[in-house]
């Protein structure tokens, strides 16, 4: 460029830090995905007006450097490979990380900071986000936006996009807009503008307006998707609201520099069902039984995360404290026991109440304790909150521990969140298990069983490239086993590197060419984070997977 590198370039546009360090471009060229993408330059923007110089700068050079783009990070605690770009990281948790305002009921925020904080800030007054994943102490808010995250919350409360009331975003001429839902008379006078604004807002409802019975007959049958541009929430003709379009559509549309958010008020009491299935069969009356006491949580884990926790005990419970770590592991003395004595279950459900009172929540988990009585299992009443946390641990810990404790192997997400019906349960984990059987992986398979949303994590040596060989053709089966049966690739984290490539597969081609449409409404440049939702190849994501 000129005889300057890019990064020469890039420190005479923006104020905030400029870094092409080796080091630096190592640590950025991984998420917690199994891909590994080398950066260009990594930037620290100060604020957003770093942010609208950084566009304006691609959007001049990408005539001579069309590779040219700009892909936002948050904590990197992505695990579909979002992140990842050959080109310029936007890293906004070092500077773009200021709690704006806490109220009650709102509170707004930049795209780095971290969920762990914001919550100590929102409780403070009474309300918290519900919507946080199960690394709520690593995740940032802008990657929650991004993803559309939800978790062990999500039957309850629903995802991320329910609580954005409002985002400011930087989108491809360079200006920062503030989007927020619109009454029809709001978006006709919005239609009319001469304006780039005017012109994006009018493109976007007539795509809609022009394709609803597509829409509607594409809409995922699950309980929740973050597969494709979320097209089918912007316009109902009762309400316009473009926050539901770049929420969950990963910084591919723009670069989030602000969210804001309703917070709902954290009830008091709670109380928790256990309830250790050793036969899968009637996991779907279970559901059914289950869904009308409206818990707060649905959750499982399998016997691989079981049979982890109780060899890698001591890990997870060492990081509370001694005295924590000795009255847990007294705590934990049953499943010991229960494993020596009878086997492992085959699925631990946890059943969460959350009511104003302890009392009113642990009438709930009695009455449906008694409800289990015409089931083959075993079921606990965990009533205290040292109970319930032992469980919570295990659910929560399990992707860190494969992560830091199985040493000749690597966590490998490729088929980490698929959604089907909960009622086709019973049909669908066996056909699952025999797959991952059959190609002789090492799993755990932990999730959401109340949406019927499941995180299926391998175990593979990624230095071995008969490993690496069976990543494509597992996805292949998982993918189109999860498809026979109605379902979603993702319904919490996203497309990304590893799903993205399958979107025609999963909407069939006439919805791929309207997200297409949707890519060059927002960024006919290609400036945000090119080759996720559209434009993604398998040939790119498996060329980069990681070697060790």
């Amino acid at each position: 460029m000129n005889g300057m590198t890019l990064a020469d370039e890039l420190k005479a546009v923006v104020r905030g830090e400029v870094l092409d360090d080796v080091a630096t471009l190592v640590a950025y060229s991984r998420d917690a995905s199994l891909f590994e993408v080398m950066p260009s330059v990594v930037v620290r923007p100060l604020d957003s007006a770093d942010v609208q110089a950084l566009v304006r700068f691609v959007a001049e050079k990408k005539t001579e450097y069309p590779a040219l783009s700009l892909t936002a990070r948050s904590a990197g605690t992505d695990m579909s490979g979002g992140p990842l770009t050959e080109s310029i990281v936007v890293d906004c948790t070092a500077h773009l990380n200021r709690i704006v305002d806490v109220r009650l009921d709102a509170a707004t925020a930049q795209p780095g900071v971290f969920y762990r904080d914001f919550e100590r800030a929102t409780l403070a007054l009474g309300g918290f986000l519900p919507s946080y994943p199960a690394s709520r102490e690593l995740a940032a808010v802008g990657g929650m936006v991004s993803n559309n995250a939800g978790g062990e919350k999500s039957l309850a409360y629903g995802k991320t996009d329910r609580y954005v009331v409002g985002l400011k975003v930087v989108l491809s001429d360079g200006h920062e807009y503030a989007l927020h839902r619109m009454t029809p008379e709001e978006l006709d006078r919005k239609r009319r503008e001469q304006t780039f604004e005017g012109r994006l807002y009018n493109s976007v409802a007539t795509l809609i307006e022009q394709n609803r019975e597509l829409l509607d007959r594409s809409r995922p049958k699950v309980s929740k998707n973050s597969s494709g541009y979320n097209l089918w929430d912007v316009w109902n003709g009762k309400r316009f609201d473009l926050t539901k379009l770049i929420v969950g559509s990963q910084g591919t549309l723009g670069i989030v520099t602000e969210a804001s958010f309703r917070l709902v008020p954290r009830r008091a009491g709670a109380g928790m069902l256990v309830v250790m299935l050793r036969d899968l069969a009637p996991l779907a009356e279970i559901v059914h039984t289950v869904l009308p006491f409206h818990p707060t949580s649905f959750e499982s884990f399998d016997d691989h995360t079981f049979r982890l926790a109780l060899k890698f005990f001591s890990s997870f419970a060492s990081r509370m404290g001694f005295f924590h770590f000795l009255s847990l592991g007294v705590r934990f003395l049953p499943e010991v026991w229960m494993a020596v004595t009878k086997g492992l279950p085959k699925l631990v459900l946890l059943i969460e109440f959350e009511e104003e009172t302890t009392a009113a929540a642990l009438e709930k988990v009695h009455a449906l304790a008694r409800e289990f009585g015409r089931f083959p299992a075993t079921v606990r009443e965990a009533r205290s909150d040292r109970e319930r946390e032992k469980y919570w641990l295990v659910r929560r810990e399990s992707f860190t521990l494969l992560r830091e404790k199985i040493t000749d192997r690597q966590t490998a997400p490729f088929i980490d969140d698929c959604v089907v019906r909960p009622e086709v349960l019973p049909q669908f984990l066996p056909k699952l298990y025999e797959i991952l059987d059959r190609h002789q992986l090492l799993y755990t398979i932990a999730g959401h069983v109340g949406d019927g949303n499941f995180h299926i994590i391998p175990l593979m040596k990624l230095s071995d490239a008969r490993e690496r060989e069976k990543i494509p053709r597992v996805a292949a089966e998982v993918f189109k086993l999860v498809l026979q049966y109605g379902g979603s690739l993702t319904g919490e984290h996203n497309d990304g590197l590893i799903r993205s490539p399958y979107l025609r597969e999963e909407f069939g081609q006439e919805m791929y060419t309207l997200f297409e449409r949707v890519k060059q409404i927002f960024d006919p440049q290609n400036i945000f984070n090119p080759g996720k939702k559209v434009g993604a190849t398998q040939q790119y994501s498996f060329a980069h997977l990681k070697r060790g």
